[in-house]
């Protein structure tokens, strides 16, 4: 589980966003938006190990900037 922190992220309609871009990073399974900690929970493959930056970029590519990676 990979957890991406994002600043910005206030609302659903951001969050949308963010995960339509994160689920074309190769490995990644499936996407959770926790608003209220503003955050994105990236589930990877089994076996996968999804690329940090390609996760960072799906960020910056929906408009937001991440904070923090982990």
């Amino acid at each position: 589980l990979t957890t991406i922190t994002v600043p910005d992220m206030h609302c659903m309609g951001c969050a949308k966003k963010m995960a339509a871009q994160l689920q074309v990073v190769p490995g990644v399974v499936s996407v959770q938006a926790n608003v209220p900690a503003t955050a994105m929970l990236v589930n990877p493959k089994p076996g996968a190990v999804p690329s940090p930056r390609g996760l960072w970029e799906a960020i910056e590519k929906a408009g937001y900037k991440p904070a923090r990676l982990e």
